[in-house]
């Protein structure tokens, strides 16, 4: 007790300012109250009880239970029915109030919102991680949020959906029930048994590998991981095991495809001079599937200098708006192609393809091996020699898969544009530019393919060998 007091007050008086410490005082017949300048908040005057304010209560945890409204079976009125599981209401580190189903029974329902207001408490006080709170969150709500973030980048939906696929079958595979449970050894075992006993390629395997990698990348730049646990693992050579490498027509093969197409009957949902078009686009632009079935009338522009067709961005694989430059010939048959068809206005989609623009994915690898199959036969019923009929049924001139393995679909016209770039002897740089590649090694290692003809010549090209001296005869003498 202090020995000179600062205040003395009666014991009616009250100060709502200050909260005050009160001694009792003997000082003659009259019992005074010293007050001591502390400023507590928790004590109370002459034993009365604490007044707890609003937000103070709403701080506060607690229990409720859940009704819903359902119809009474007898009566068909409605009626409340109280659910099972107690439900708990607190609030986080952040202030706001959440709201989560515990248990059935009461007093394990209270023993967990306890759990979780202590959590809540020790985060406040910096003694918990965020990757630590967030490695108790199911994997499936991360899962949930890493499809929003891909969502909301604007990415390719098919893309999205793909992705999400992949990931989910990790999860379900290894049995990972949070985000701390992933590891090398389960995604090694998992490509390990998606090769061997599925017989999937190395590149199907790397695909898998990408699409985690790409989910735990994503947890630890949002601190929902602290390291990324598969930073380490890299992905396979995938030409030790090629499963669907393309090849390139040749000029013969590519112009009687074309010709049997335009003169040939319906396929896969397009008559036979929308294909030989399509064909065309292709091999003379390089656009892929999706891009050739975004076209309209609105995309070419005849009017300038320099002809040229657009590739919206929405449409193009790089998510940026494509000018492609025409070829003086594909314009001519382009506009007969149009006369013939009348499109009924600039926005009708030309060539419905892709689900993207037109509801409805269009086979168009087997829309190609049905051109190529009529075409062959027609090259094969061609030769009256019956030596040379035979000769031809053994080569792999207008096959769809030849002997090598090397397949014949619709993106290997794509393969076609950009061999025939290198065989004009276009810039590689200007090929690179023309594939729209974002490194020159995919535009001349995957998609410039040499021909036999073209090595020979190059090996005849150098210096001759020399002769061998041990081996030469003596000059006479």
């Amino acid at each position: 007790m202090p020995t000179t007091p600062r205040m003395v007050l009666s014991p009616y008086n009250r100060c709502r300012k200050k909260t005050f410490k009160f001694f009792p005082v003997i000082s003659g017949q009259k019992r005074l109250f010293v007050a001591d300048w502390s400023r507590q908040k928790d004590w109370s005057v002459f034993g009365r009880k604490k007044h707890t304010n609003t937000k103070e209560k709403k701080a506060m945890a607690s229990l409720f239970k859940r009704h819903k409204i359902v119809l009474d079976p007898v009566t068909g009125g409605k009626t409340r029915k109280e659910q099972p599981n107690w439900w708990g209401r607190y609030r986080d580190a952040r202030g706001e109030e959440r709201r989560v189903s515990l248990s059935p029974n009461k007093t394990i329902a209270q023993r967990m919102l306890q759990s979780l207001v202590e959590n809540v408490a020790l985060e406040k006080a910096g003694l918990i991680s965020p990757t630590e709170k967030e490695s108790k969150v199911p994997i499936a709500k991360h899962v949930g949020d890493f499809i929003l973030h891909h969502q909301a980048k604007n990415n390719c939906a098919a893309h999205v959906k793909d992705l999400a696929s992949k990931v989910r079958i990790f999860i379900d595979t290894c049995d990972w029930r949070n985000i701390t449970q992933i590891n090398e050894g389960d995604v090694e075992a998992f490509l390990l048994h998606l090769r061997q006993v599925k017989g999937r390629s190395i590149q199907t395997s790397n695909s898998y590998l990408k699409a985690v990698k790409n989910f735990t990348r994503w947890l630890a730049r949002t601190k929902r991981l602290a390291t990324d646990p598969l930073i380490y693992m890299s992905t396979l050579n995938a030409k030790l095991d090629r499963r669907h490498d393309r090849r390139p027509l040749e000029t013969d093969e590519f112009n009687r495809m074309v010709k049997v197409a335009e003169t040939g009957p319906p396929a896969v949902g397009l008559v036979g001079r929308d294909r030989a078009m399509l064909y065309l686009l292709a091999a003379w632009t390089g656009f892929r599937r999706g891009e050739l079935g975004s076209l309209t009338l609105r995309s070419f522009n005849f009017d300038s200098q320099v002809p040229t067709v657009t590739i919206m961005a929405q449409y193009s694989k790089h998510r940026r708006q494509d000018v492609q430059v025409l070829h003086p010939d594909l314009v001519v048959r382009f506009k007969e192609w149009v006369r013939e068809r009348a499109p009924k206005d600039g926005d009708e989609i030309l060539f419905p393809i892709s689900e993207k623009t037109c509801g409805t994915d269009r086979q168009t690898a087997r829309m190609v091996q049905f051109d190529l199959a009529a075409a062959r036969r027609f090259w094969i019923d061609e030769a009256d020699d019956p030596a040379e009929k035979q000769r031809r049924q053994a080569s792999d001139f207008l096959v769809y898969k030849n002997k090598a393995g090397l397949f014949a679909d619709f993106h290997g016209l794509r393969h076609t544009f950009i061999t025939n770039l290198r065989d004009a002897g276009v810039d590689p740089k200007v090929a690179q530019k023309l594939a729209r590649h974002s490194d020159i090694r995919l535009t001349m290692e995957i998609y410039t393919h040499i021909k036999d003809k073209a090595e020979i010549d190059a090996i005849q090209m150098l210096p001759s060998v020399p002769k061998s001296f041990t081996l030469a005869k003596p000059e006479a003498t």
